[in-house]
């Protein structure tokens, strides 16, 4: 037996497996603690079994996954998917790493704290400098700690959703430390530029959230061997809802400098990433 590599949930695996079967090439799922592995019992398939599950991972949503599954797929499978809330938490663990959980968890707190009753006091402790009196510039935590805070239902899931499933795919597949740094510039220089757009009054992650949309879009374009990518859908829903934010038409208050700023800082760092990545693989 040959492994081939790890997938987080098995219905993703499920897919390139169904996919691989009408390639002549037999390739089977085994749980592990973090998703399924991936194996053939054949060694001269291993290559070709390899170079597709890279493709796969470069481009999942590719419709000939898809088309398989009609094509290849069985109902009688010996898998077992387990119940479905079990598995929807469990790709919901695996699909992300501590950091971007850990974000999760202080963004929700943070929300329901301010929805039991202690909104000023959370505010007053956490608002950019000039948004409360007795905001000092000693207290530097005022210029990231905005980003952790969200006024609405729709705002805090719209942008945990987008950071779980990017900021998730940056830390598994790329590593905790370019996801980190992202978190930090992206979660101050857009504040900043905000700030002097708007005022002091504004939060959410939706800079960073746009930080690690434009760092996945490069790094899938430009180092595609990485891993992470994003379907061109998904590209020109985030262009043309930062570019409508500029255009009022909605009528809400949105943070276009922090969207905009956190943009250039993911692309930035994209570039940066991918071109290391160039020079470390050239022979």
């Amino acid at each position: 037996m040959w492994e081939i590599g790890h997938l987080p949930n098995p219905r993703a695996a499920q897919a390139l497996v169904d996919y691989l079967k009408g390639q002549g090439v037999d390739c089977q799922i085994h749980p592990v603690a973090e998703g399924v592995m991936l194996t053939v019992s054949d060694e001269t398939h291993l290559h070709r079994a390899q170079t597709e599950y890279q493709a796969f991972l470069a481009n999942p949503y590719d419709e000939k996954y898809l088309q398989a599954s009609w094509d290849n797929g069985s109902t009688q499978t010996k898998f077992d998917y387990g119940a479905p809330s079990l598995q929807l938490f469990s790709q919901f663990i695996t699909g992300a790493g501590p950091l971007t959980l850990a974000v999760i968890a202080i963004c929700s707190l943070i929300f329901i704290g301010f929805n039991i009753g202690f909104a000023n006091q959370i505010f007053e402790q956490l608002a950019f400098f000039g948004a409360v009196p007795q905001a000092e510039f000693s207290q530097f935590w005022r210029v990231f700690t905005p980003s952790l805070m969200h006024f609405s239902a729709l705002h805090i899931i719209f942008n945990l959703l987008w950071w779980w499933y990017l900021g998730g795919k940056i830390e598994n597949r790329i590593g905790l430390a370019p996801l980190a740094i992202i978190l930090v510039v992206a979660g101050t220089l857009p504040n900043i530029v905000q700030y002097y757009m708007t005022g002091p009054n504004f939060g959410g992650l939706s800079g960073v959230v746009y930080a690690v949309f434009g760092y996945t879009w490069i790094m899938g374009t430009r180092a595609p061997q990485c891993g992470i990518s994003l379907p061109r859908a998904y590209v020109g829903f985030m262009l043309v809802w930062l570019v409508l934010g500029f255009t009022d038409m909605f009528g809400l208050s949105i943070a276009n400098g922090a969207h905009l700023g956190g943009l250039l800082v993911g692309m930035l760092q994209g570039f940066i990433d991918s071109q290391r990545r160039r020079a470390n693989s050239a022979p």
